[in-house]
Parts: C-alpha cells; structure tokens; sequence
C-alpha cells in the first residue's frame, strides 16, 4: 500500500503528525486510525464473502481482483487453453522491429552472422530526410497551376 514512501517521507510524516497531535495524543491517534482501518478491511472481506454466496458456486474461484482490466488480461493470456503462450514466445518483437527499418530504410536485412552486404556509397541507405534541392541559376522553380 505505501510501497512508493521512502524513509525521509515516513520521517516528515512522523514529526508531521507529532507536531499537529502532540507527543501526549499521538498514541491514541495510532490506535483509532488502525481500529478504523481494521474495520473498514473487516466490512470489505463481509461484503466480498456476501457477494460471493449470491453469485452461487460456479463463482466460487472469482478474484475481485480480477476486475481490473490489467490483471484479467495478463490472467486470460496466461490461460494455456488458448495456445498464446506458443504464439507469444515465437515473435520475436525487437527482429520484426529491425526487419521494419531495414525495410523503411532500403537496407537489405542483415545477416546473422554479423555480414552485412553493402550496395552502393552508403551501405545501401537511403537518405529519408526531405531537404529542398536548390534550382540551377539558369533554372526556373517549377510552377503549379493549382498552388496559384
């Protein structure tokens, strides 16, 4: 619950609260705020074990957990039954990834033997960059009916 508070966070709070309770009333503090927490979990768990009696017993394995989106896709493709733990395992994102640049770029995928093949100047790039070409002195911009 409070896994991202460090020690000097817990230490502002600790004198924070002896401060605005005083060292007299901070016990008394404690124990009220915990008794509250205690109840609020006991009423939780109650209303969990109600619901799960109302929704009968072919719900008896269901998680409230599993009502956050994150953890009830992670659980459905952990499911061995559909066969994604194969299908996940053979993609190989960073390759596809690599083979999409060499594709955009004009490069011939590399070997894996670490041999690349090198066409032209450049080692068979292609410069994707748009720089405007300068016209010749002589030469005139060419016109466009429509951009007029």
């Amino acid at each position: 619950m409070f896994n991202d508070i460090g020690a000097l966070e817990l230490v502002t709070l600790v004198v924070l609260a002896v401060l605005v309770f005083g060292p007299d009333k901070l016990p008394k503090v404690i124990q009220d705020v915990s008794r509250t927490i205690r109840k609020i979990r006991e009423f939780s768990d109650s209303a969990k074990q109600d619901i799960r009696q109302e929704l009968g017993p072919e719900f008896k394995d269901f998680e409230f957990e599993d009502l956050n989106p994150k953890t009830f896709i992670r659980k459905q493709l952990d499911n061995d039954e559909l066969g994604l733990k194969e299908i996940r395992n053979g993609f190989d994102l960073k390759k596809e990834m690599a083979e999409v640049t060499d594709a955009v770029h004009g490069r011939e995928p590399e070997a894996p033997s670490g041999s690349a093949s090198s066409s032209g100047s450049n080692g068979g790039r292609v410069d994707m960059s748009k720089k405007p070409e300068a016209p010749a002195r002589d030469e005139r911009p060419p016109f466009d009916a429509d951009a007029t």
